[in-house]
């Protein structure tokens, strides 16, 4: 059976030449893809399984309306980091977070998440396609020993996860699969 999937929350994801490529700003990349946002149970899940702490730095790529970031601020005391490519998605993010009173521990950035540096993070979390994520590895390895990466319903091709767990929460048909990593990343035998 082929499952069909609407493109998940990685409107942080652009085709598009990059700014050095086209002598234009980043702020002018539009998204390829619909926003999905992640249910919060699983939000919620996520983040237990990379056990954020206060003083934790949280990036996520392809953030959307910022849920993953202010959860992690809000629950946990995390300084939070989220990148997305769409203009309307930062500002409802930023809205988001001013709401939830943590608009001093998030930041919300435009920019194609293929040029974040993350080394700085503490955990990653992640809602992009499988070939996404693929492309994502040379820039997760960059990560400290230790830093987490949690991706919910697709797997990372060619690397170990360290945790796999499905999850269904109530009144939802859908099961959805977390993975999580931990720098440095373990690449699978082949």
């Amino acid at each position: 059976m082929t499952e069909q999937y609407s493109a998940p929350a990685d409107a942080g994801v652009s085709n598009e030449p990059t700014a050095s490529e086209e002598g234009e700003s980043s702020m002018e990349k539009e998204p390829d893809v619909v926003f999905v946002p992640t249910p919060q149970p699983v939000v919620d899940r996520m983040l237990t399984m990379a056990k954020v702490k206060k003083g934790d730095v949280v990036y996520d790529l392809g953030s959307g309306d910022g849920r993953i970031v202010i959860t992690a601020a809000k629950k946990y005391g995390a300084k939070g980091y989220g990148f997305d490519v769409d203009p309307k998605r930062i500002e409802e993010a930023k809205k988001n977070a001013k709401e939830a009173g943590v608009e001093d521990l998030v930041t919300f950035e435009q920019k194609d998440i293929f040029t974040v540096d993350l080394s700085p993070a503490d955990v990653v979390t992640l809602y992009l396609l499988p070939e996404l994520n693929v492309r994502l590895i040379p820039q997760l390895e960059q990560l400290k020993r230790g830093a987490r990466v949690v991706s919910h319903d697709f797997d990372m091709k060619g690397v170990k996860p360290v945790n796999h767990v499905e999850l269904s929460p109530p009144g939802e048909e859908k099961t959805h699969e977390i993975f999580m990593w931990i720098a440095p990343l373990r690449r699978d035998r082949a």
